[in-house]
């Protein structure tokens, strides 16, 4: 076995398109050396895969940008679980403009050789590999260029590190600055454990920092920096990793818009969906509102042992952490309505050590009067110079007083004159989901569910924690056609949300919409700062520079879309009543086209990986649900959506439709919660059988994936069919990796697409 070191031969940066030459002595790898191959984004590729396989272990990426110049470290660990030393090398994906800049092994002093292929060596090798494999897996990384490194090995029984370091200068657009790290459609299936991680540095400010393929923990640094981590959780979620940050104007507003071209979108053709980027910088987080905080509590019998100790705990924290100048009141209610107050008080150490003692004294008894204790928090007249807010919590239904979903909805929407934001905590399965979701979307809030095994105390704190320092009150976006003449009805629709809410400290707004024009675009955002006084600040786009590679747009608008309609549908159910034929008509058409799933929609998934196949009866009736789907879709909503107002599955249903209204990231395995009949927990599930990659949907019928575009005609005859690995094969590859859409061939098992107007079998089993 033999090793390459080319000593400090790597010192310069090895320029995109140089053929390295490897150190005297070294062998060729050729196709014949194709052994555990290396790709960390993908997995260890060996013909034919064995139990004694090196295998990769785990993979840390960091990222560090400066001025626009990324440099990103990667960190694997291999293990070799034979008896035996095995020879290994590496081939990492990259995008175009990466140059090595380092590549060492652990324990070895000198570095490794490791040279930047071209895209054309790139695309020979992928082709080479997968002929020998038969894998299409390799297919969706064609069109990006590819880093190669020497011979190496992997000790009997034991692991080895490689560090691998390569740069890049980054794209922008206007003030957007991009950076992708390719990565595989089924990554979380590889078992590999990723951490990920970001610094960003600029000498400009740095407004919104942003994701939509993974969940973004953001820190700003003392010096202007911003560090951001994948959290555990994410970092296994399937795709690229996508980050964009945005450079703040001279006014203060970090604005940028990502679109995504449609011609099915408005008559002209020029139409597409776009996303817009708006973030405050550091620099002018200084400045903020004051707040009002009134704390509505549950004291009804049913919060008696551990839940009135967290509400407790949770009513103390939030009180102990307001500033001094800040308002509070306390409102408890069970049969009857008490408070701390008759109208808030500011924060001192005087009314802070009377509300410990008060909140202390809150003891559960009765039944749940919700009418009169919303109706006595929002009519109140709110301290002078603040935005207030209600955080209102309970564990049950109505049981005293006004009981009607739809008469306390109207109730709190009359009483709140003042625009109080309500952020509503449901505790446990006992509650109206639908109710508390109104509540508080409504008045500019969001709803939050406290699972029966979930503290109180840490879901409100969590909650509180992102409402620190409001930034800009009341915010309204409107948007115009640059050029007036050009356009004479409004140049975008189905702008979601619909209002936004209030713009807090360290956040930014995700907005998404369709735009119908070729022409430019003019988007102005208003607000009140914390002097009370009106700011307005403008930002002007062009659409020309949408991009296919933006398909992740329509796809987070189309789940802010479902989970909107889903809102109405809810909604329309209070107290029984009809719910909206045409809205449910638009989820399922939603839902297909676009593979995002819902409860009422999940039979689209195949019955041999679905995991709620047990809600939806037996195998006859799950087949004739498919065959039917609108009338199917329409009995589950009838079923679930009017009927299940409270319970496990109430909850269920409310926790993912808010998930979707408020999507600012892809969910492409359609992960959602649910909650079988007499569960006491909340389950997660997920739908193997549906696909979203690029801009295609694609089902799993039998052997096959379907393009959502013929699932009336899967059992059809092709028109044409196309043989894996033959010429015509990688000739689709090079024109789907020109159109971004390489990934679609990346599905195991055969593909059958509507491809130019024609049924297409892409014959990839053996």
């Amino acid at each position: 076995m033999s090793i390459f070191r080319a000593g400090r031969a790597l010192l310069g940066v090895v320029a995109v398109g140089v053929v390295g030459v490897l150190a005297p002595g070294a062998a060729a790898q050729d196709g014949d050396r194709w052994e555990n191959l290396v790709i960390p984004q993908h997995r260890v590729v060996l013909p034919p895969i064995q139990e004694s396989s090196v295998r990769i272990e785990s993979v840390e990426v960091a990222v560090a940008i400066r001025e626009q110049v990324a440099t990103t470290t990667v960190g694997i660990v291999l293990r070799n679980p034979s008896g035996v030393a095995q020879e290994s090398q590496l081939l990492m994906p990259v995008p175009d403009g990466a140059a090595v800049r380092q590549f060492r092994l652990e324990g070895l002093p000198d570095e490794g050789i490791a040279k930047v292929l071209t895209r054309e060596e790139a695309r020979r090798i992928y082709e080479s590999i997968v002929r020998r494999t038969r894998d299409p897996g390799l297919v969706e990384f064609v069109g990006l260029n590819l880093i190669r490194s020497s011979v190496f090995p992997v000790p009997a029984n034991g692991t080895q590190r490689m560090e691998l370091v390569y740069e890049q200068v980054l794209p922008a657009e206007g003030s957007r600055v991009d950076y992708v790290l390719p990565r595989s459609e089924s990554l979380e299936r590889s078992g590999v454990k990723w951490s990920m991680s970001a610094t960003i540095k600029s000498s400009r400010a740095i407004g919104a920092v942003y994701s939509p393929s993974h969940d973004l923990a953001t820190e700003r640094l003392a010096d202007g920096g911003v560090r951001v981590t994948v959290p555990a959780s994410s970092a296994n979620d399937p795709g690229a990793f996508r980050l964009s940050y945005v450079m703040a104007a001279s006014d203060g507003l970090a604005a940028s818009l990502i679109a995504y071209p449609d011609p099915r979108v408005g008559s002209s053709g020029d139409g597409g969906y776009f996303m817009l980027l708006l973030g405050v910088p550091a620099e002018a987080e200084r400045a903020v509102i004051k707040r009002e905080v009134t704390l509505v509590i549950d004291r009804s019998g049913s919060m008696r042992g551990e839940k009135i100790e967290q509400a407790r705990n949770a009513a103390l924290q939030i009180v102990g952490a307001l500033h001094d100048g800040e308002y509070f009141n306390i409102i408890d209610y069970s049969d009857s309505i008490e408070s701390f107050s008759a109208a808030a008080v500011e924060k001192t150490p005087e009314s802070l050590k009377q509300a410990e003692a008060y909140i202390q004294g809150l003891a559960p008894v009765g039944g749940t009067n919700i009418h009169d204790a919303l109706v006595q928090a929002l009519s109140a007249e709110p301290a002078q110079g603040t935005l207030p807010m209600v955080l209102f919590l309970t564990d049950g239904l109505p049981t005293v007083g006004v009981r009607s979903e739809t008469d306390i909805r109207e109730a709190a929407r009359k009483a709140n004159k003042h625009g109080r934001r309500i952020f509503s905590f449901g505790v446990g399965f006992d509650v109206n989901s639908p109710l508390l979701s109104a509540l508080a979307t409504g008045s500019r809030g969001s709803p939050t569910f406290v699972m029966p095994d979930e503290d109180i105390e840490v879901k409100v704190g969590q909650v509180f924690k992102r409402l620190q320092g409001p930034v800009l009150a009341e915010p309204v976006l409107s948007w115009s056609a640059k050029d007036p003449g050009v356009l004479a009805v409004s140049p975008v629709r189905e702008v979601l949300p619909g209002s936004l809410g209030d713009v807090f400290e360290g956040e930014q707004v995700v907005v998404l919409g369709q735009y119908l024009t070729a022409s430019a675009l003019k988007f102005t955002l208003t607000g009140r700062d914390a002097s009370g006084r009106e700011r307005s600040f403008d930002a002007g786009f062009e659409v020309s520079k949408a991009s296919v590679q933006n398909s992740f747009v329509p796809r987070i608008w189309a789940m802010r879309k479902i989970g909107t309609l889903i809102d109405e549908i809810r909604q329309s159910g209070a107290d029984g009543g009809e719910l909206n034929k045409e809205l449910v008509d638009e989820v399922i058409r939603l839902s297909t086209e676009f593979g995002i799933l819902t409860e009422y929609t999940a039979f689209l998934a195949a019955e041999e990986n679905d995991m709620l196949a047990g809600q939806f009866g037996d195998e006859r009736e799950r087949g004739l649900m498919r065959s039917m789907p609108t009338t199917a879709a329409r009995d589950e909503v009838n079923r679930r959506a009017g009927g299940g107002r409270s319970g496990g599955g109430g909850v269920s249903q409310e926790a993912n439709a808010q998930s979707q209204r408020e999507a600012d990231r892809l969910n492409s395995g359609n992960l959602m919660l649910y909650a079988a009949e007499g569960d006491k927990s909340m389950n997660e599930t997920t739908f193997v059988s549906v696909r979203q990659n690029a801009d295609q949907t694609l089902y799993r019928r039998g052997t096959r994936w379907v393009d959502a575009q013929m699932l009336d005609q899967a059992e059809s005859e092709p028109e044409r069919t196309i043989e894996f690995a033959s010429d015509e094969y990688f000739e689709l590859v090079d024109r789907f990796a020109r159109e971004n859409r390489q990934s679609v061939l990346a599905a195991g098992g055969d593909i059958y697409l509507l491809l130019d107007g024609k049924r297409t079998l892409i014959k990839q089993s053996s």
